[in-house]
């Protein structure tokens, strides 16, 4: 990349064999379902992660979205996280388009929603209250440092849930950054889920789009939903090519993003002004924060980096997020750790 860009995953740019397959791939009408490369692409998603049935769709927001209104009508209530992606990030698509209430619990550290919280949350049958559909989890939780939830606490969620006639979603927009962080498949991780999306074009580095997974009545459900938020895709197979390759060839090359995020915080320790947050990297994000003694506000501290080639998420005053990815090799973490040790010297 011409600049060592870690505001996010996202700005990956596709690889030269996704390029390819995108250029050579065979198409048809997605919303006739006949698409060959959407359907192979759809069905390996599903395979991956234990479920029936899949659907491409084209971002991680239209994916939860469109999850959460084929689990909940208008009315209905989900229980998530304070923090969780959907409610801060989305735009309120879940209100705004699906009249769908949401009750925020707060995230702990790990990420985790308290058992005990949660049980407290299902609202009781009275015509005073919304009908609580749904709990929606996140892993990785971006909001709590990349932190990965285990299977464990997700199979506990998941019993609560069942146990009192709720469904369990999974925001797993980086769920094969988690599978490589615990060292686990992802359909352990997503196994007691009844949905679940990921995200394509993330560390997977495709250019475009993320996958629902779940049951075949559901993915109908979903199907109807995605077709009504415009995301009815045609000729989409020269996107989901990239899709492919991106399950063919990525997920088990994350653990060395995890080990150069690992590396840059362990160099930006050793800077004075620099404070890491308490356990970061746990995968592939590094959160940190300018030390009182340091003169810079962070918007000023992020364009002397950028001065120097290094772009970097600024996400409240003086609080940095780095993300790395496919595209940042050992020779950028070098520089990234030149550059933040000159703008400091220099503040």
């Amino acid at each position: 990349m011409d600049m060592i860009d870690l505001r996010s995953d996202t700005v990956t740019w596709p690889t030269p064999a996704m390029r390819e397959a995108m250029a050579r791939a065979e198409v048809g009408d997605d919303v006739y379902g006949e698409d060959p490369t959407v359907n192979r692409l759809q069905e390996m998603s599903a395979a991956r992660l234990g479920k029936e049935a899949g659907l491409f769709v084209p971002s991680g927001t239209m994916g939860n979205l469109a999850a959460i209104l084929a689990h909940c009508g208008r009315g209905d209530e989900v229980i998530l996280g304070h923090l969780a992606h959907t409610f801060l990030f989305e735009a309120g698509g879940i209100s705004a388009l699906g009249g769908v209430h949401s009750c925020q619990l707060r995230n702990q550290p790990d990420g985790t929603l308290l058992l005990e919280e949660l049980r407290a949350a299902i609202r009781a049958d009275d015509p005073h209250y919304p009908v609580t559909r749904l709990i929606a989890l996140e892993n990785t939780h971006n909001r709590c440092g990349g932190v990965a939830l285990n299977a464990s606490y997700t199979r506990q969620v998941a019993e609560l849930a069942h146990a009192h006639g709720l469904k369990l979603h999974l925001d797993g927009a980086r769920l094969f950054n988690a599978a490589a962080a615990l060292g686990v498949d992802a359909a352990e991780l997503a196994a007691p889920c009844d949905s679940v999306t990921f995200c394509l074009s993330k560390g997977l580095c495709a250019p475009v789009g993320s996958v629902i997974c779940g049951s075949g009545d559901f993915i109908q459900r979903a199907r109807r939903i995605r077709k009504m938020l415009g995301g009815g895709m045609r000729q989409a197979g020269v996107l989901a090519a990239a899709g492919i390759v991106a399950l063919e060839t990525m997920t088990e090359r994350l653990v060395e993003d995890h080990r150069r995020a690992q590396a840059i915080a362990a160099g930006l320790a050793a800077l004075p002004g620099v404070r890491l947050d308490a356990g970061t990297p746990h995968t592939n994000m590094v959160f940190l924060s300018l030390a009182d003694e340091v003169p810079l506000g962070g918007r000023a501290f992020a364009e002397r980096l950028a001065a120097r080639g290094v772009r970097v998420g600024v996400i409240a005053e003086r609080r940095f997020r780095l993300v790395t990815h496919y595209w940042i090799d050992d020779q950028a973490v070098a520089q990234v750790l030149s550059a933040f040790a000159e703008t400091l010297r220099s503040a």
